[in-house]
């Protein structure tokens, strides 16, 4: 398996071994993988000739230093799980200053308003880091695909109009959410749970899929008090913010239309790890 820490080093092997016809599919991930990692790069290896993942832990997306510090990292761990997959994946790991070129700072970016939604009204600023980092790696690897789970669908949506905006000629491909056997969407945070959390937190896909349920016979108030209520008598669980929204703007659903896509978002502290879900609704 090959690594490579500068964009130098990456560019340059790329163009020894690619050509106009090479298809290259690109996992970006910030490392402390899991299966629902893997489940992309597995995707992106039966697709294309060539797969890059990158394993870079973005600061300019994080609104709590605390978080950032503890986001876990283990660079040997993850490429010994990538090699379970595949001997064939690149493997792109480069440090802050090779990326931001001595400047850490995010650019700001118009997402057409998606940026101000749910994760943007809870957390200032995360998408312009998510639109920089995004951004300065498709430059750096140009893609031909590009694969994203849905746990996160307004980060999806958002990078949907990023290579819009930008003109990249990217295909961004979406991934069904890769669960744990108790429901719980994986996520890197979920190692810092503790088992009896772990558990517990079966509690939010639960809760989506009740919302489901309700969604084509309740009002959309009475589906909101109850969510609100489930995680008041859950008293080591903190609801953040509970959203039935347009799948495609993003905007809060104010009345049911046949003619829409919507969809549940929720956000959830649990000892202070926060975690996100989500689940379609029609």
């Amino acid at each position: 398996m090959l690594l490579f820490e500068t964009q130098l080093a990456l560019i340059e092997h790329l163009k020894v071994i690619s050509n106009s016809k090479t298809t290259l599919g690109f996992v970006p991930t910030m490392g402390a993988l899991h299966q629902g990692h893997l489940s992309l790069v597995e995707t992106s290896l039966q697709n294309n000739d060539l797969t890059i993942v990158s394993i870079f832990v973005n600061p300019t997306q994080f609104n709590n230093s605390e978080d950032l510090e503890k986001y876990p990292r283990n660079l040997e761990s993850d490429i010994a799980k990538l090699q379970t997959i595949s001997n064939n994946v690149i493997v792109y790991a480069p440090t802050v200053d090779d990326i931001y070129e001595g400047n850490t700072t995010a650019k700001s970016f118009y997402f057409d308003g998606l940026e101000n939604q749910m994760e943007g009204k809870f957390r200032p600023g995360h998408f312009d880091g998510v639109g920089t980092i995004v951004k300065r790696l498709f430059e750096i690897v140009n893609p031909t695909n590009a694969y994203f789970g849905e746990k996160d669908f307004q980060q999806l949506q958002i990078i949907k109009k990023l290579v819009e905006k930008e003109n990249f000629s990217i295909n961004i491909v979406e991934c069904p959410i890769f669960r744990e056997e108790n429901g719980l969407a994986m996520s890197s945070r979920n190692e810092r749970l503790s088992p009896n959390e772990r558990n517990a937190a079966a509690i939010i896909y639960q809760t989506l899929l009740e919302v489901q349920h309700k969604f084509s016979t309740e009002p959309l108030s009475e589906i909101e008090h109850w969510v609100n209520q489930v995680f008041e008598n859950q008293p080591n669980f903190k609801l953040d913010y509970f959203e039935i929204a347009d799948e495609t703007t993003l905007l809060t659903c104010k009345s049911k239309n046949p003619d829409q896509k919507f969809r549940a978002f929720i956000a959830v502290f649990v000892n202070n790890i926060r975690l996100i879900d989500t689940i379609s609704l029609n």
